[in-house]
């Protein structure tokens, strides 16, 4: 891959996920409820997000019976905290001007069992390319909330092989797209590699 700033490769990656989310949708909202209502045990939370465009459409976990589900809600004095919602509740717009809900405490990163998180593109070894904001990289620098697994959610045509990194980049747990959910090997030794 040639090597092009993240700017370029934000453009490439939105076009990459706007053409082929159609086709990927269907797929990510299925291994989606098939896989992961079992992986937030009773008691727990799993971190959602409200999509924008092009970004898959998860919110129906939230009716998932005794699924707990939190949105991601920016604040600008206070990064990003993830409060509990429900469907029926009310949202308002967060400092980024993303529905958030507007009522509850914030969890902790011990109350919640995993994100889900968009990405325009990720690496096998699960690095995201986002936005490009920095709120999950904020939120994920505090070694309590990058405990918590997180997977980044997008088709499998944005999957690339390599990404540039800056300092502040967490990598994630893995990536959920419509071929399953693929977990990155952090052994000692990727650890290492990475």
């Amino acid at each position: 891959m040639q090597e092009r700033g993240k700017t370029d490769l934000r453009r490439h990656f939105r076009q990459q996920r706007r053409t082929t989310i159609s086709l990927a949708a269907a797929g990510i909202l299925e291994v989606a409820l098939h896989e992961l209502p079992s992986r937030v045990p009773d008691g727990e939370w799993l971190g959602l997000y409200w999509p924008l465009a092009d970004e898959p459409d998860l919110r129906i976990l939230a009716e998932t019976p005794y699924l707990q589900v939190a949105l991601p809600a920016a604040q600008a004095d206070d990064g990003l905290a993830y409060l509990p919602w429900r469907p029926q509740a009310a949202v308002g717009p967060d400092t980024c001007g993303i529905p958030a809900p507007l009522e509850g405490p914030p969890l902790n990163p011990e109350a919640m069992a995993l994100l889900l998180v968009p990405a325009l593109a990720v690496t096998p070894r699960g690095w995201r390319l986002g936005s490009g904001g920095g709120w999950y990289d904020r939120l994920r620098a505090d070694p309590r909330w990058r405990a918590v697994p997180a997977l980044a959610v997008l088709p499998a045509a944005c999957v690339t092989p390599e990404l540039p990194l800056d300092s502040w980049d967490v990598p994630f747990s893995g990536w959920l797209d419509e071929n399953g959910i693929h977990w990155v090997d952090r052994s000692p030794e990727t650890i290492a590699r990475v």
